[in-house]
């Protein structure tokens, strides 16, 4: 009689069941890890920006940039900032926080107060009269908004 050595079907199951634990553990770390990669890495393009912005008034007599809203192509609406010159950015910042079509978008909104609420119309707004450039969803420390 020879004998054949193999899993019960119960130590399978246990084994399972690990996975299945471990999976529902390491998962929304894994989630967490994403969201915070796409706060960090608008808030590393707001910063860009804002320095561009900062060094184009500089060289341009304490000049505001030309910032428009347009619609088609982002590097239009970011003028002389946006370009492949490479002069202050080869290419438009990206809010990975908003996502989707918008995150590229720039609104133009005089005397602007940061938001309260998470929104996705557009990525960045920024203020001609200030000056300031802010990230969409962001609030008034530069911290990201909770996603609805």
């Amino acid at each position: 009689m020879r004998r054949h050595s193999a899993f019960t079907l119960v130590e399978i199951l246990i084994v399972v069941v690990i996975l299945g634990i471990l999976a529902a553990i390491v998962i929304p770390t894994f989630t967490r890890a994403t969201s915070d990669a796409q706060a960090n890495a608008t808030l590393t393009d707001l910063v860009k920006m804002r320095r561009a912005i900062g060094v184009y008034r500089a060289r341009n007599n304490g000049q505001m940039p030309p910032i428009v809203e347009a619609d088609g192509d982002p590097a239009v609406q970011w003028g002389p900032l946006v370009g492949q010159s490479g002069e202050y950015m080869q290419g438009p910042p990206v809010n990975a926080w908003v996502g989707g079509d918008n995150a590229r978008k720039v609104a133009v909104i005089e005397n602007y107060e940061p938001a309260a609420d998470f929104q996705t119309d557009y990525g960045w707004i920024f203020d001609p009269v200030t000056g300031e450039l802010y990230a969409a969803s962001f609030d008034a420390t530069d911290k990201p908004l909770p996603r609805n």
